[in-house]
């Protein structure tokens, strides 16, 4: 399999995207981007503000429109918004251009780490009506599974998981399409 040289992580917020995605790019010797980062930074607000201001409908125009300027770069390592597979363009999209590898995690272990992330509360906003957020982790994930299965090549759990092992698991999946330093 050749592809145009992003490996993209995918999931539900808390499931450890944005932390191993900089361990995965240094060990293949590429950069790490986050979409949610460079959509806050061309918008010049949180995505919790885009929302509030604007909606989730503008929101999804801004997010597809960031990952498809962020598919046209190579030698990546890509981590998206946990709603990026909501668009079906975008899921085939990053199918397109290499690994797609989504992480799992129970709704326990997601709540668990989204309540001990300062950040999030400040720039993710609420999803649902849901004011337990537990039961909004619960419901988005009944919503988006089959979605994800969908746009994923691999799947890794990282249910009681390091970073590191995460790293290891998702090297493992994709060994034979990538080697640290190459260039598809």
């Amino acid at each position: 399999m050749s592809f145009a040289g992003t490996v993209t992580l995918i999931g539900y917020r808390g499931t450890g995207k944005s932390t191993v995605a900089p361990l995965l790019a240094r060990s293949l010797g590429w950069k790490c981007v986050d979409s949610d980062v460079e959509l806050e930074h061309r918008a010049g607000r949180t995505i919790a503000d885009i929302f509030a201001d604007d909606g989730e409908a503008v929101f999804r125009q801004l997010e597809r429109q960031t990952i498809v300027d962020l598919l046209n770069n190579g030698n990546q390592v890509l981590s998206v918004g946990g709603g990026a597979i909501l668009n079906a363009d975008t899921r085939s999209d990053l199918r397109t251009a290499g690994p797609v590898i989504w992480l799992t995690a129970t709704i326990d272990t997601i709540c668990d780490r989204i309540d001990s992330d300062t950040m999030t509360a400040q720039r993710r906003p609420n999803l649902t009506q849901h004011t337990d957020p537990c039961e909004e982790i619960g419901a988005m994930l009944a919503a988006r599974e089959g979605l994800y299965a969908d746009a994923a090549t691999h799947v890794v759990a990282t249910d009681d998981r390091q970073p590191d092992q995460i790293h290891d698991a998702i090297l493992s999946e994709i060994r034979d399409l990538v080697q640290p330093g190459s260039t598809p």
